[in-house]
């Protein structure tokens, strides 16, 4: 293998990463904070994508224009489940909550299959970001340049609420004690919306830029990244946000570089990811980042 060509996957790689970690924040975030995962999130991903399809053939909107109102869309859509799905079985057994976010993820599928129809539809692509950098024997996508630049501003920002606003304080305190910052006056179930809007949001920016890279939406777009991006949180520690970003990364470049270096076993690509999930859970359960977490008897 060249070296122009290692480079180009490793670009690959990177993006692919981008995409998964910006995903695995939001798995991380609500587990974080309600130990609760939210198997609806990789259908939200789905929802943002039609969102900006729809925004520019339908409407006719500029394309920044469409991703802003998708974003905030998915946002919403996002607090609306939480108050729905969630927020009723906040004191009921977790296998509960498990149940009730597998039946609002199939009940979005279902739903976007009858408001969508199942068929792809394709996606316009900004000529700005298709163009091509020529840099010796390498060519460089803006695309592809563009999906990390904006996951490391998203992820900036994300930290930024969480470590230097009160918000952020809260969300925090509520991962380590929900009942005792009730007690201190905090607003929870607010923080709580909060949070899904927050991940929702990543989710629709992830499932913009996914629909950008891969350029078509449908229906069930968002299962494949989203059981990815879990895994991601999982192998990166799953409530730390830096460790879901490093596993994402890590993600993209073990699928790429896999093929890359033995394209024999392309057709078992996404096997990868999960054989990964297996080793991690056998080997160290808490993640790369993540803290074994102490029961109170």
């Amino acid at each position: 293998m060249s070296l122009d060509m290692f480079l180009q996957h490793c670009f690959n790689a990177l993006t692919l990463g981008s995409l998964y970690a910006l995903i695995a924040i939001g798995y991380t975030m609500v587990y974080g904070i309600l130990r609760l995962i939210n198997f609806a999130h990789g259908d939200i991903l789905m929802v943002g994508a039609y969102f900006v399809f729809f925004g520019t053939f339908a409407f006719g909107w500029p394309w920044g224009v469409a991703a802003i109102m998708a974003i905030a869309g998915a946002s919403l859509l996002g607090v609306v489940v939480e108050r729905v799905a969630y927020r009723p079985l906040r004191d009921a057994p977790r296998i509960s909550a498990l149940i009730s976010a597998i039946a609002v993820s199939f009940f979005i599928e279902s739903l976007a299959v009858v408001v969508f129809t199942g068929q792809p539809r394709p996606v316009l692509q900004p000529e700005w970001l298709v163009s091509e950098w020529q840099v010796g024997g390498l060519r460089i996508l803006r695309l592809t340049a563009f999906v990390p630049a904006m996951t490391a501003v998203l992820v900036g920002i994300l930290l930024y609420i969480v470590y230097r606003t009160k918000p952020g304080l809260a969300m925090r305190a509520i991962s380590k004690d929900i009942e005792t910052t009730r007690l201190l006056g905090v607003r929870v179930d607010n923080i709580i919306a909060f949070t899904f809007c927050i991940g929702s949001a990543l989710a629709a920016a992830s499932g913009i830029m996914w629909a950008l890279r891969y350029p078509q939406v449908h229906p069930y777009m968002g299962i494949m990244p989203g059981l990815k991006a879990f895994i991601a949180a999982v192998f990166g520690g799953i409530g730390s946000i830096q460790g879901a970003v490093i596993g994402g990364v890590a993600l993209g470049f073990v699928e790429i570089m896999t093929v890359a270096f033995m394209p024999e076993l392309s057709g078992y690509r996404d096997a990868f990811a999960f054989v990964l999930l297996v080793l991690v859970l056998l080997f160290k359960p808490t993640g790369l980042l993540g803290e074994r977490m102490e029961e109170k008897i």
